[in-house]
């Protein structure tokens, strides 16, 4: 298939993936949502990430998830996706679901990053501009901001929606404290938060512990809230596959320094994946697969967020679609693995500001 050969889709690309709802609203987002995180910026080719959101689309992923500081360099993957929207997409507009975020640093001086309504506002026009869009489906504070008043922040997710910039806005690594406050707030205003994507996977099940002082726990709290939950790294930045059983791979995330450090292929974390590997085995998948399946286990979340670096691991990850169900003995041997393994490097940003 070649870079401009024209694109139809699927026929029947929604016969496969399932749809939940996002909590009480009336969204539907597929079961595996594709993240841009990694892959799509400027040190990929152009046509592997065509191959790849085209391959993702015909499967029934109609949820395409970006920042602004994805590349690199940062901005790169919403300008790449724009130019593949236009020549592939653009037909299919309506069918899909693009989101956007920003919080973190995005580029010098005080007004790249953080909470401000100055910045949140201003990178959502910046996103739109490259991506070629005159609305995002949903828009992200992509990170709690201590330095920032709740209410400015909320404010400018608001404005996002009244300004038609965006039809939903969510908040991304939230303690559960204070998504119950922004949340009333964002009632208050009349603009309720849609989602929350936090970081979960079989070693980093934050989400799933209680609050300060005994409090409700994230997953408890986005759903008194009325919000869905779309869990980011559910395979743990890919330590969650079988890349690493036999050492670093060349070409993986390890290698290149990407959101997993040395420190986390520990032999207790190593250990750990070869016994969820031996699970996912017996029941006739692959890691991946079931770590994807296990995240989705709970109805409170309403799908995972993957990466994919070509079409076949895209492939196999959608795949887990295939066995969504555990019996109550697997999810016990399941947890005697499923630990935390100190690989939620987002959790300074959370604690931050609990």
């Amino acid at each position: 298939m070649g870079a401009f050969d024209p694109y139809v889709a699927a026929d029947r690309r929604y016969d496969g993936v399932p749809y939940r709802r996002v909590g009480e609203a009336g969204l539907t987002l597929p079961a595996v949502s594709l993240g841009l995180w990694h892959n799509f910026g400027d040190d990929k080719p152009l046509q592997t990430q065509r191959d790849i959101l085209r391959r993702a689309f015909d499967l029934g992923v109609t949820h395409f998830d970006l920042a602004n500081n994805y590349g690199p360099p940062p901005g790169s993957a919403e300008r790449n996706f724009g130019t593949l929207f236009a020549e592939d997409f653009r037909p299919y507009r309506d069918q899909l679901i693009i989101s956007s975020k920003a919080g973190w640093d995005m580029q010098p001086g005080p007004y790249g990053f953080g909470g401000s309504r100055k910045y949140l506002l201003s990178s959502l026009d910046s996103s739109l501009r490259r991506m070629g869009l005159d609305h995002v489906d949903i828009f992200y504070s992509h990170r709690p901001d201590p330095e920032t008043p709740l209410e400015e922040t909320m404010g400018a997710l608001h404005t996002a929606v009244t300004s038609g910039r965006a039809l939903y806005v969510g908040i991304s690594s939230y303690s559960a404290e204070l998504t119950a406050r922004a949340q009333e707030i964002m009632r208050g205003l009349g603009t309720p938060l849609l989602i929350h994507q936090p970081s979960y996977s079989m070693l980093n099940r934050w989400i799933e512990r209680g609050g300060e002082g005994g409090g409700p726990s994230l997953l408890e709290t986005t759903a008194a809230e009325g919000m869905g939950v779309i869990a980011f790294s559910p395979l743990a930045q890919g330590l969650l596959t079988d890349r690493y059983l036999g050492g670093v791979p060349e070409d993986s995330r390890a290698a290149a320094g990407k959101s997993l450090s040395d420190g986390m292929l520990s032999e207790e974390n190593l250990a750990r994946v070869r016994g969820l590997a031996g699970i996912a085995a017996d029941r006739g998948q692959t890691l991946a697969q079931m770590a994807i399946a296990w995240v989705l286990r709970s109805p409170a979340v309403t799908s995972a967020l993957i990466g994919a670096s070509s079409v076949a691991q895209l492939e196999d990850s959608v795949g887990a679609v295939a066995n969504l169900a555990f019996t109550a003995d697997e999810l016990a041997a399941i947890d005697e693995f499923a630990v935390d393994g100190d690989v939620n490097i987002w959790w300074g940003a959370t604690a931050s500001t609990s």
